[in-house]
């Protein structure tokens, strides 16, 4: 049982790892927080066919066992190189601003450094992963029409990134 900080209430969740089970509900918390068009994304055509990394993609469910957050990773190619892509992360409306996000964030980057990951790489907005310590990776392209500057990478361990470049294309 997980108590986040930064919310006004203190409210208890429950950390899982997302299971079979879970995949409707999980499917239903993206096409609320996200657009209809979602999986038209370039990192969606990443996903396609390839098994996420199932000790990472994590659930957080409230003391009612409603469905408050979750955090998918999937395996992906830099050049030749290993990385996880984090995403999608996703917050009910009714709990953004608690803290679930960072919490799933923080807690599966940990995992990530436990399996002996070396380095991550998602799409999304600078400022907010910043904190996570996620910077603009250059050199490293991702099928269009994704922004360049909206490719953030992170190194699990000291210099994981380091002359990592090129295409990003699905795991095999």
């Amino acid at each position: 049982m997980l108590c986040p900080s930064g919310g006004e209430s203190r409210r208890v969740y429950r950390l899982e790892e997302e299971t079979e089970a879970d995949w409707w509900e999980v499917e239903a918390l993206y096409d609320l927080c996200f657009a209809p068009g979602r999986t038209a994304l370039s990192s969606y055509r990443l996903r396609e066919g390839v098994p996420t990394i199932a000790p990472l993609c994590l659930t957080l469910r409230d003391d009612d066992g409603t469905l408050a957050a979750v955090i998918r990773y999937w395996p992906a190619l830099v050049g030749e190189e290993d990385v996880l892509l984090l995403g999608p992360i996703a917050v009910h409306p009714t709990h953004q601003g608690e803290g679930l996000g960072a919490l799933l964030i923080n807690e599966s980057l940990a995992n990530a450094r436990r399996l002996g990951w070396e380095r991550v790489m998602l799409v999304g907005d600078a400022p907010y992963y910043a904190r996570f310590g996620f910077e603009r990776l250059a050199g490293v392209d991702m099928p269009p029409p994704t922004n360049p500057d909206r490719v953030l990478g992170l190194a699990l361990k000291p210099g994981a990134w380091a002359g990592v470049a090129g295409a990003v294309t699905k795991a095999t």
